[in-house]
């Protein structure tokens, strides 16, 4: 792998970690902004957020593996 895929995809892992914040920090807002009256929204957005962090730990899952392999 070239040092360029390497940094491509460091840059993806750490895109998915922003989003996967974003994520996590509008959870917490709905928890201690709307709650209780925006109890409806909690399964979509826990969805959302739970996505958004798999998605994070599979790409840094890739990257560290591609990571070591190329040594």
């Amino acid at each position: 792998m070239t040092p360029d895929e390497l940094k491509s995809m460091q840059k993806a892992a750490r895109k998915a970690r922003r989003i996967a914040t974003e994520k996590a920090g509008e959870l917490h807002d709905l928890v201690e902004d709307r709650l209780p009256v925006a109890y409806e929204e909690i399964p979509g957005m826990a969805q959302a957020t739970y996505d958004a962090c798999k998605a994070w730990a599979e790409a840094e899952a890739a990257w560290k593996a591609a990571e070591a392999e190329a040594g």
